[in-house]
């Protein structure tokens, strides 16, 4: 029988790029988040035409954790893949209880009630790098976690409560940390769509810290398609990196977009002061998942930029209307 699954969280962006995956290979997908089904620019899913399906249901895992009992008790899937999470980094400093209660009590509430389900094959839990703090050189799952922000230690929480629940109750856990996520259909207050937008709408970009950290950026489809590796193929309980093997400056990637649209790095940004508690470098060592299940990334970052440029023309005007600051809901 095909695996069935159910994703939490399918109105992130990596959610919905993993439904987009499933349902381009044939799959049958349930998903739930807290808020209404996103918008046509970022409902991935919707973009192509696809050979499977997808129904959505409305439900907040802090406060509808029964009615996600019910439909996980109709629908019986064999997998559920995680991405529900208050994720802001430097936000988290602001209400550090929402993060906690979000990412650590009710997913635990939620693992507590999965755990009893005798046809849950494989529950991949999506997580962060942000665990390890500030690291130098490339590191691997086994380093040792460190974290600086009040949503890094809510989900170094989480994660270690499920550590537990897999070496106590034999729970079907796997866990993915990936490199920063970008490409068409994402928040638009995340770097790579906000820079594009603010350069394309003459706004001035504020570069914390000029910029100097470094990180690892991937697109969402490669993303997608690791994750369905590991939930198909990962050893239980392991942990898998997911990230490319180049690194670039936050300033490095913003001149590298606005060169892309002939524009000036003067004329487009400001350097402002750094966030609290943000992480110098982290770089993921992603050995593991190429060997063992044969994965690899597929496009380069020239290439998703400029599918992320082109996906910000194409719904130009319905983006400038939509918020371009994050915005937070408990």
């Amino acid at each position: 029988m095909p695996a069935r699954y159910l994703v939490l969280g399918s109105n992130s962006f990596s959610g919905a790029a993993f439904v987009d995956h499933l349902m381009s290979r044939g799959a049958e997908v349930i998903g739930a988040s807290r808020s209404e089904e996103v918008a046509d620019p970022f409902r991935i899913y919707g973009w192509t035409r696809h050979p499977g399906t997808f129904r959505f249901h409305r439900i907040d895992l802090n406060t509808d954790l029964d009615a996600l009992q019910e439909l996980i008790d109709r629908e019986r899937p064999t997998h559920v893949v995680n991405f529900a999470a208050q994720s802001m980094v430097g936000e988290s400093w602001q209400n550090p209880d929402h993060w906690m209660m979000t990412n650590v009590v009710s997913t635990v509430r939620l693992h507590e009630r999965l755990r009893h389900l005798d046809y849950l094959e494989r529950y991949v839990h999506v997580t962060t790098p942000e665990v390890y703090g500030s690291t130098s050189g490339w590191v691997d799952e086994s380093h040792a976690f460190n974290p600086s922000t009040p949503y890094a230690v809510s989900r170094a929480a989480g994660d270690m409560s499920l550590r537990t629940y897999f070496e106590t109750y034999g729970f079907p856990v796997l866990f993915t940390r990936a490199a920063n996520v970008y490409g068409p259909g994402q928040q638009l207050y995340r770097i790579v769509p906000r820079t594009i937008l603010f350069a394309l709408t003459g706004q001035r970009l504020q570069l914390h810290g000029g910029g100097l950290s470094e990180r690892s950026f991937i697109h969402a489809a490669d993303v997608a398609s690791a994750t369905h590796a590991i939930a198909e193929n990962g050893t239980l309980g392991q942990t898998y990196h997911i990230s490319t093997l180049r690194s670039i400056s936050i300033r490095g990637l913003v001149e590298m977009i606005l060169d892309r649209l002939d524009k000036r790095f003067e004329d487009c940004v400001d350097v402002v002061g750094e966030r609290l508690g943000k992480d110098q470098a982290y770089m993921l060592d992603t050995t593991k998942i190429r060997t063992e299940l044969g994965w690899t990334d597929r496009i380069d970052l020239e290439t998703g930029i400029d599918q992320t440029i082109d996906w910000v023309k194409r719904f130009l005007d319905e983006l400038k209307d939509r918020p371009q600051s994050y915005i937070h809901k408990r």
